[in-house]
């Protein structure tokens, strides 16, 4: 059966945040899920920009949803690099002693990140998403002389990076910033253009982030439902909270197909609607419940990741918020130009993802591809749109020989195809399960 969804135009910004979120709103339409779906350019993706909430439902007031906000806000103990345990926490007493015995944070596809990075000794090496350190830490550990610029929007990211710098004195330079704002920061360290060996990009959420329940990014742990990246950097950046609290139902359903490919949208988006009109929500694990409650009992868990373990339902929405909230898809296109400008000739750049969209985003990029223009597809692609029978997120067809023909791009020459993890490290560390790894050197 072909499905045919006639899209309807939402709010588009016309405030001075318009040319920050020019990555998909310009070409105006993005392919998702079999459907043309609309951007919604939000009003809340860019900081500086002070128009939000109350421009986007005229009914009601963005100091009323923060008032409120603040009233569901309690604060737990500051994160101090420990896994902390809830009641509501998917493991028990005895999973959890387990995994306390293993370390804190598990990088990802390490071995194939120095293979293809190819750093020298005495090189200049750019790690666009500290984290954790991960990466980082191996590549100090591998490379003798090598200097390490740490960057990062998270606040607890940076101080884990200036604790490194400690152990490193001279090699480790920590920056607090997001990819937008890399331009205005690393000239103060001295980095140009052409003024970095290597680059890597790790994009999405660190497994720092995922594990605090403070933080609410997880729909496991019960927390405030916050999802900002930078912390309290921004006190005026709208948080998950506000945008489920606030956003009417369309504009909703809207940020959850886009950003979480998801195909129930109308009725989550009601479950939510009704729910906020009784309580605000303002809690990760309310959230989840109120998700979970549009569907049935048997659907709950019928959803499978890619180690044939049942997913929770409200997995797409918790990701689609996120990726709103922080603006990821424009701060990923902002950091890949950032790697573009600063890469000397011949350097090389690795970049890790975790799902269709940022690795789509990539592919296009270093393919020099237009990203204002709707993605281009195979013939087989095409085809199984036509036909209902493309597959579910994450699994995107490899397109076929002849079509990567003639798709160089000026910048980049691209070393590989699309690299997943072994097997056996998908065991060790399931998180990565989802992880791709596309590398190229440029120009």
């Amino acid at each position: 059966m072909i499905l045919n969804i006639q899209t309807v135009p939402l709010a588009s910004c016309t405030c001075s945040c318009v040319s920050s979120c020019v990555l998909y709103s310009i070409g105006g339409i993005i392919s998702i899920s079999r459907v043309q779906m609309p951007l919604y350019c939000s009003r809340f993706m860019v900081a500086p920009c002070k128009r939000t909430l109350g421009d986007v439902v005229p009914d009601h007031s963005y100091r009323v949803f923060r008032r409120y906000w603040r009233k569901l806000w309690h604060p737990g103990r500051p994160y101090t690099g420990s896994v902390t345990s809830s009641p509501d926490s998917e493991f028990s007493n005895s999973e959890m002693s387990t995994q306390s015995e293993k370390p804190f944070h598990t990088p990802v596809m390490v071995k194939e990140v120095l293979q293809f990075l190819d750093i020298k000794p005495g090189q200049v090496v750019l790690d666009l998403t500290f984290g954790a350190g991960g990466h980082s830490k191996a590549i100090l550990q591998s490379v003798p002389g090598v200097t390490v610029v740490a960057a990062d929007r998270d606040p607890t990211a940076f101080q884990m990076a200036q604790r490194l710098a400690e152990v490193y004195p001279g090699q480790v330079k920590p920056v607090l910033g997001r990819f937008s704002e890399l331009n205005n920061l690393l000239p103060a360290l001295g980095l140009g253009p052409g003024g970095v060996d290597a680059a890597l990009l790790d994009a999405g959420c660190s497994s720092m982030q995922m594990d605090s329940a403070e933080r609410g990014f997880s729909l496991s742990k019960d927390g405030p439902l916050d999802m900002r990246m930078d912390g309290d950097r921004y006190p005026d950046m709208p948080c998950a909270a506000d945008v489920v609290n606030a956003l009417d139902q369309q504009a909703l359903a809207s940020v959850l197909a886009t950003y979480g490919e998801e195909r129930h949208t109308r009725k989550i988006a009601a479950a939510i609607a009704q729910a906020r009109s009784v309580y605000p929500i303002g809690r990760t694990l309310q959230l989840a419940s109120i998700v979970a409650g549009a569907f049935p009992v048997s659907a709950l868990y019928a959803r499978r990741d890619r180690l044939q373990r049942p997913s929770h339902v409200a997995t797409k929405t918790f990701q689609a918020l996120r990726i709103f909230v922080n603006d990821e898809l424009n701060e990923l296109h902002a950091g890949l130009r950032v790697a573009q400008t600063l890469l000397r000739p011949k350097g090389r750049l690795c970049v890790l993802t975790f799902h269709s969209l940022e690795d789509r985003l990539t592919k296009r990029f270093l393919r020099g591809e237009d990203l204002a223009a709707p993605p281009r597809r195979s013939l087989r692609q095409r085809a199984k749109a036509r036909l209902g029978l493309e597959g579910e997120e994450h699994e995107e067809e490899e397109e076929n020989e002849e079509e990567e023909k003639g798709r160089e791009s000026k910048y980049w020459v691209s070393l590989k195809k699309v690299i997943k993890p072994s097997e056996e490290e998908v065991q060790e560390n399931p998180r990565a399960r989802s992880t791709k790894l596309r590398t190229a050197v440029r120009r």
